[in-house]
């Protein structure tokens, strides 16, 4: 049950076109946002022993291989100061459905892999934990964001947007829940773990908001979530925690 954005291309036809001077292109929008990230955690504790690769944690369940999707050609984009510029927090959305294919843009951008031969991510963790897992909650079911693929993959056919933001964002077209996953980490407390994972969170978030911003689409970040329903209703583990979510979609303001 997953998403071909291959064959779901035509869907793009039939969005309104965006001006080239407000696009960014993935590639241009990971190498700036990389390079800004690093030099500002240059130092911090947080991210001590980053740069030398960790062991990779098995996921959990094993998941049919499917040919991965290749990022996009680059475009003409907006520089990264204009996606700065246009980054702010909607707070209120159309119910306007988000393309396939520009969602997985869209996680790709957040916490995709940019660096096929390590495995590393468009965002940084502690000691390369990866730990956080992105589930994707839309009308017709949730889904958990198979980075290797670049694919969703099924959880659930239930709409559980409802649950997340506390029911003020239910009208977006995607609402991402970040999912800390403590039994990937190798090392600290649980409540270092706890810092961490919350400072992933807000890493990817911070991609997210930068790539809606460059996108003409709108973006909250918020901590009001139904957690032990949520949990409940994707059937985590104990060791497995909802952190943070964040709402996507055609900003209605």
């Amino acid at each position: 049950m997953r998403w071909n954005p291959v064959a779901s291309r035509r869907a793009d036809s039939r969005e309104e076109s965006i001006p080239e001077g407000q696009r960014l292109s993935r590639r241009l929008f990971v190498h700036k946002v990389t390079a800004i990230t690093a030099a500002a955690l240059a130092g911090s504790s947080l991210l001590e022993g980053c740069g030398a690769a960790a062991e990779q944690p098995t996921a959990p369940t094993a998941r049919p291989s499917v040919a991965p999707t290749t990022a996009p050609a680059a475009a003409d984009s907006a520089t990264l100061a204009d996606a700065f510029k246009n980054r702010r927090s909607a707070n209120a959305f159309r119910s306007d459905p988000l393309p396939r294919e520009k969602l997985l843009d869209l996680l790709w951008a957040a916490w995709g892999i940019n660096r096929p031969d390590s495995g590393k991510r468009t965002a940084p963790s502690a000691g390369n934990s990866q730990e956080m897992d992105l589930y994707v909650l839309l009308p017709e079911g949730t889904f958990l964001y198979d980075a290797q693929q670049n694919q969703l993959t099924a959880v659930s056919d239930q709409d559980l947007r409802s649950k997340a933001g506390g029911g003020k964002f239910g009208d977006a077209a995607v609402n991402l829940v970040f999912v800390a996953d403590y039994a990937k980490f190798k090392m600290g407390s649980r409540a270092e773990q706890e810092m961490w994972s919350a400072a992933h969170a807000g890493f990817i978030g911070q991609n997210v908001y930068l790539f809606c911003a460059a996108e003409g689409l709108g973006a909250r970040f918020y901590a009001g979530i139904d957690r032990a329903a949520l949990k409940e209703s994707l059937g985590l583990r104990t060791d497995q925690v909802v952190v943070f979510g964040q709402a996507v979609g055609v900003p209605n303001e």
